[in-house]
């Protein structure tokens, strides 16, 4: 939401009182005192009330679409270019730019079953992503066995410049520079080559090295770790754009919330599915989890996907960083 609308809001709310905006139509039967005006001739007042009010003569303001909701006109209006869901009374007494809901939908159960999958969404080097990393590895050595765990990598598209791109189409960008999109893809190999030396090679990466000089590191650290660094550079070589089509189309798909209240979109809408959004996110049976990122709240969370939760839920798996008692942070 540009200057404009932020400021359009703030004033409409002041003026007209939050209690208006939870879009209840007996509310608008009260606030409703004159008779009924057609479409266009609601159309035609919140134009003239937006250019006296808001805009200057050199901008451009459209209204395309009026239907109507319960009580209320909703009126599609772009200003300038930038499109918007505006709301007026049957009566063309009061206007405002959105409905919020209060309600949000409820809460959803992370589904159960036999051997849960656990999809762990990251960028190799946002720290955030890093320290779920370190959170969820004592629950991955725990579990690696009873359930399917996977890191995926979160790829943008024609994003900010060729710096954070790997192509010169820009179809495989990442936040921290094309380096992390390299290292995305090393990390790919190795889960899909080697995986049981995954997890050592990607803590070590996080502590030893950063987007800076990763190129120049990374080897040592896989040799390290016992990696065979020929069948990742094979593998990198060979399969690098595959495997980042991959990612691209489960970051691009939705998935249902655990929490829509936790979700809304730039009108202020509850969300029940989204896209994958930032680093960290996690998925469990399909679901994308809304909880704390610790090693207990990861545990807890993974344990009740299961129809028979293992004897190993019921033990202590690590020492939850102090730092990771909430959501803290995101890249995205």
């Amino acid at each position: 939401m540009n200057k404009f609308f932020t400021s359009l809001l703030l004033v409409l709310v002041v003026g007209f009182g939050m209690g208006y905006m939870g879009g209840q139509s007996s509310q608008a039967d009260r606030l409703m005192t004159g008779e009924i005006l057609s479409e266009q001739d609601v159309t035609d007042k919140v134009t003239t009330f937006l250019q006296d009010n808001f805009l200057s003569a050199t901008d451009k303001i459209e209204i395309p679409e009026v239907k109507e909701a319960s009580n209320l006109y909703a009126l599609t209006t772009t200003i300038n270019g930038q499109t918007s869901e505006f709301y007026a009374t049957k009566d063309g007494a009061l206007f405002f730019p959105q409905m919020l809901e209060m309600n949000p939908p409820a809460d959803k159960e992370i589904s159960k079953s036999e051997k849960p999958a656990v999809d762990l969404f990251i960028m190799a080097f946002c720290p955030y992503g890093n320290d779920a990393e370190s959170q969820m590895k004592p629950v991955v050595d725990a579990l690696a066995d009873q359930a399917n765990f996977n890191l995926h990598y979160i790829i943008y598209q024609n994003y900010q410049s060729a710096d954070n791109c790997l192509t010169d189409e820009m179809k495989y960008c990442s936040m921290h520079t094309k380096t992390e999109v390299n290292q995305d893809i090393r990390e790919l190999c190795v889960q899909k080559y080697q995986p049981d030396k995954l997890w050592d090679f990607i803590l070590k990466i996080n502590t030893d090295t950063d987007a800076t000089n990763v190129e120049e590191d990374w080897e040592g650290i896989a040799q390290e770790v016992g990696l065979d660094i020929d069948q990742i550079k094979t593998c990198q070589q060979e399969e690098g754009t595959a495997l980042l089509d991959q990612e691209l189309t489960l970051t691009d798909q939705l998935y249902p919330v655990q929490s829509p209240k936790k979700h809304r979109d730039d009108s202020g809408h509850y969300q029940t599915e989204v896209k994958i959004q930032g680093s960290p996110t996690i998925v469990i049976n399909g679901i994308i989890y809304d909880g704390k990122t610790s090693v207990t709240d990861y545990q807890k969370a993974i344990c009740s996907a299961f129809i028979n939760p293992p004897a190993v839920c019921q033990e202590t798996l690590g020492t939850d960083n102090a730092d990771s008692s909430g959501n803290s942070g995101t890249c995205q």
